[in-house]
C-alpha cells in the first residue's frame, strides 16, 4: 500500500518552509503527502511579509476530509499560529485518532518572523504536546517550552527529560550549528541517544526544521520506528543542506530533492 502523511501546516509563497516543504520532503521520500492549511503567509528568502490565518472550522474540515476518504500513515503539525487553530487542531486530532502525530514546535521563522502568536504558546504545550509521537524543537522553541536558557548538551538533555515529562511521548531537541557537530538529543522516557551529525557549511538553511520533521513523519508513515526514522531523516536532512539552493536574495531553501536521479533524455 502507498504510504501517505498528512502535513497540517501553513503555506510558505516562496516553496522553501511550510505546507511546500513539507510535501516536496514527502515526495522525495516516496509518500503521498496531504495537506491541511493553517495559515498564508506572503514570505521569501527574506522574510514574511503578511500572514493571514485560515478559520479554525476550515483548518479542521481539511484534515477530517483527507481522514474520512484517503486515510493517512503518520502526521505532523508545523505552523499553527494561533489558540484558536491549536485548539481546533487538536481536538480533531483527538476525534480522528490520527496517530503518530510528529510536533514540529514552529514559532520563528529562520528571518526573525513570528509565526507563532506569544498568546499561543501556552496552548501549544498543553494541548499539542502531549499528543505528540515526537517534538522536534531547535534550541530557541526548547527554552520556550522549558522555560529557561537552553545551550548546552546537559541543558538539552535536562530539557527533553521535560518535554517528555510534559506529555510527549519522545522529543528531539536539536542543537544545529550551536552544538559540536550538530549534535542533537533524542529521548522517548527510556532511552537517551545523543544523535551527531555533520555540520554543513551553508547560508541556505531557510526549511530546515520543516523538513526534518517532514522527513520523520515520511518514514513513519512507511513503517519506520521512531528512533530509526530520526536517524534516517536526519541523514536526507544533511544531504538536503549539501544540495542547498542559492535561490533569492535571502537564505535559500535546502535541496529536497537531492536523493531523486531524474532521467536524462
Amino acid at each position: 500500500m502507498l504510504a501517505r502523511a498528512l502535513t497540517i501546516a501553513g503555506s510558505d509563497s516562496g516553496g522553501g518552509a511550510g505546507i511546500q516543504a513539507d510535501l516536496k520532503t514527502f515526495a522525495a521520500l516516496g509518500v503521498y503527502g496531504m495537506s491541511a492549511i493553517t495559515a498564508i503567509t506572503a514570505q521569501n528568502t527574506c522574510g514574511v511579509s503578511a500572514v493571514q490565518a485560515i478559520d479554525p472550522e476550515v483548518v479542521a474540515a481539511q484534515i477530517r476530509a483527507v481522514v474520512a476518504d484517503i486515510g493517512v500513515g503518520a502526521a505532523k503539525t508545523g505552523m499553527l499560529f494561533s489558540v484558536e487553530i491549536i485548539q481546533a487542531v487538536a481536538a480533531t486530532v483527538r476525534a480522528v485518532t490520527l496517530r503518530p502525530l510528529v510536533v514540529d514546535p514552529v514559532m520563528v521563522a529562520t528571518s526573525g518572523d513570528r509565526l507563532l502568536q506569544r498568546q499561543a504558546e501556552e496552548s501549544l504545550v498543553q494541548d499539542i504536546i502531549p499528543l505528540a509521537a515526537i517534538v522536534t524543537p531547535n534550541l530557541a522553541e526548547t527554552e520556550v517550552l522549558v522555560g529557561r536558557q537552553v545551550s548546552t548538551l546537559d541543558d538539552m538533555r535536562a530539557a527533553a527529560e521535560q518535554i517528555v515529562a510534559a506529555g510527549a511521548r519522545a522529543v528531539l531537541v536539536k542543537g544545529g550549528h550551536a552544538i559540536a557537530r550538530a549534535t542533537d538529543v533524542f529521548y522517548d522516557g527510556t532511552r537517551l541517544e545523543l544523535l551527531q551529525g555533520e555540520v554543513v557549511d551553508t547560508h541556505n538553511t531557510h526549511g530546515t526544521g520543516c523538513t526534518l520533521s517532514a522527513a520523520i513523519c515520511a518514514y513513519l508513515a512507511r513503517g519506520a520506528a521512531l528512533l530509526e526514522a530520526v536517524r534516517r531523516a536526519k541523514t536526507y536532512i544533511t544531504g538536503a543542506l549539501h544540495h542547498s539552493l542559492s535561490i533569492g536574495q535571502g537564505s535559500g531553501p535546502v535541496g529536497h530533492f537531492w536523493n531523486v536521479t531524474y532521467p536524462v533524455d
